[in-house]
């Protein structure tokens, strides 16, 4: 059993005690941190703790829950000089992320169309496991879009030069694809402009109440109708992962790992430079990816109400990024977000007097969130990224019936679409933590502020 010493009322400690380099904070309220009991996320959090070099402390947020070697909803850091990459620190969907759309259209316009509007996006977009997109583009133009990311898309038509700004690393982080394996690029290669399966989704929702002045300069208004996009760099950010866990285990040596799943590299060796540069490659194919998604949902919205949807803004929750926090450090965020506060020029400058934009997504059926960032130097400028799980997919599909939960859902006027019913079984509210909980929590600890709490309308799942 971990032990913890509770700091504040949503905030927990565990020592630092041997092999541990530095302690772990962890936040949450009572009843959440009963549930992260429940699994490995804490004895994981604590491994992530042992690493060599890591920076002053380990954080896991409320929606926290067992990972591959770190805790999904993990932030840890390691100093540019001598520091460490480890690809399970960052996760296997790479640039898992998510983006808001703003419709300038009111509850009331939307809402006769609604089912249609729905079952539109639920063709539009493709979706499911395996999914393939309806995009055609090359080997050639693949290698673009990953060394170039929205770059492409702009040029290409895809996006505009503002959705590009609106975005986290405005969309594009420099790369080459030297490090990245033939296989990656052949599972790539068809699925630009597709939703996955698991947790990802796309929702329209609408602005049910506003709570922070950031809200207009965000372009919020209560009852608009806004689209959420849930996605990351599916088959190709997987097979980057797999990649170079399995070089950095068979040729690294001499790190001393608590877990093999924290295979690691130093950030100037041939492996970690190499595994960057592939990663920087997934989290290009990622932004392209919910940007192609953005282009088929403008179209369906101008076809059914001549909307011109703009992009709030996009964010990552599994990624890794050199930034500076008092000094340069190389930052692990998995299934955290950045949160950074008002002044970071690394923000567009329509946002850069209030803080960045969080986009927080709940479960199936419940409310999703924006948030503004704190910028609190504690997390290194990290909050949670969504619900969280507290039950297993299979748990899941014993506990609920996907046609059951889509019927709740349909009479209380949500509609669904869905590839499969057991999906919908495995993305049950059930299975996650209340959203509502985790983000009073993020609040509590000073680390983001409520901006909007939004309803949901209609579900696309895989």
């Amino acid at each position: 059993m971990v032990k913890l010493r509770r700091v504040s009322e949503v905030v927990w400690e565990i020592k630092k005690e041997p092999p541990m380099k530095v302690p772990v904070r962890v936040y949450a309220s009572e009843s959440i941190l009963e549930k992260m009991r429940g699994d490995r996320t804490l004895k994981q959090a604590v491994n992530v703790a042992s690493l060599p070099g890591v920076l002053p402390e380990v954080s896991v947020m409320p929606d926290g829950h067992e990972g591959y070697g770190f805790p999904i909803g993990g932030v840890a850091a390691f100093p540019m000089e001598g520091g460490l990459v480890s690809p399970g620190g960052i996760g296997y969907d790479i640039n898992c992320g998510m983006r808001l759309l703003l419709t300038g259209l009111s509850h009331e316009e939307v809402e006769p169309v609604l089912s249609r509007l729905t079952r539109s996006l639920f063709r539009a977009v493709p979706s499911g496991v395996g999914s393939r997109g309806l995009l055609d583009v090359s080997k050639g133009e693949f290698l673009d879009v990953i060394t170039q990311g929205m770059k492409w898309a702009v040029r290409q038509g895809y996006a505009t030069k503002e959705d590009a700004r609106h975005m986290e690393e405005g969309g594009s982080m420099p790369a080459t694809h030297d490090s990245v394996s033939h296989k990656a690029v052949m599972r790539g290669l068809g699925q630009l402009g597709t939703l996955g399966a698991g947790n990802h989704f796309l929702e329209v929702q609408r602005v049910g109440k506003l709570f922070h002045p950031a809200a207009q300069k965000f372009g919020l208004e209560e009852g608009e109708v806004v689209v959420m996009i849930h996605t990351g760099s599916r088959g190709f950010g997987h097979q980057i992962a797999s990649d170079h866990i399995r070089a950095i285990l068979s040729k690294v040596k001499g790190i001393d790992l608590p877990d093999r799943e924290l295979a690691a590299a130093p950030l100037d060796s041939r492996e970690g430079e190499d595994y960057l540069d592939a990663m920087k490659c997934a989290v290009n194919f990622a932004f392209v990816n919910r940007q192609i998604i953005t282009y088929y949902v403008r179209q369906v919205f101008d076809e059914l109400l001549g909307a011109e949807l703009k992009l709030m803004y996009d964010v990552a929750h599994n990624i890794g990024k050199f930034e500076k926090h008092g000094e340069p450090v190389f930052v692990h965020r998995k299934g955290a977000t950045r949160a950074f506060g008002p002044g970071r020029e690394d923000l567009p400058e329509d946002y850069r007097s209030v803080g960045q934009p969080v986009i927080i997504p709940g479960s199936m059926g419940t409310a999703s969130y924006v948030l503004v960032g704190r910028g609190n130097p504690a997390t290194f400028e990290s909050t949670c990224h969504g619900a969280g799980r507290v039950m297993s997919r299979s748990a899941a599909r014993r506990s609920f019936r996907g046609r059951e939960i889509k019927e709740q859902l349909e009479k209380r006027g949500i509609m669904v679409e869905a590839k499969d019913r057991p999906l919908i079984a495995e993305e049950a509210p059930g299975a996650y933590k209340d959203i509502d909980e985790v983000v009073r929590v993020v609040e509590a600890a000073g680390i983001s502020d409520v901006v909007a709490r939004l309803v949901p309308m209609g579900v696309v799942k895989g």
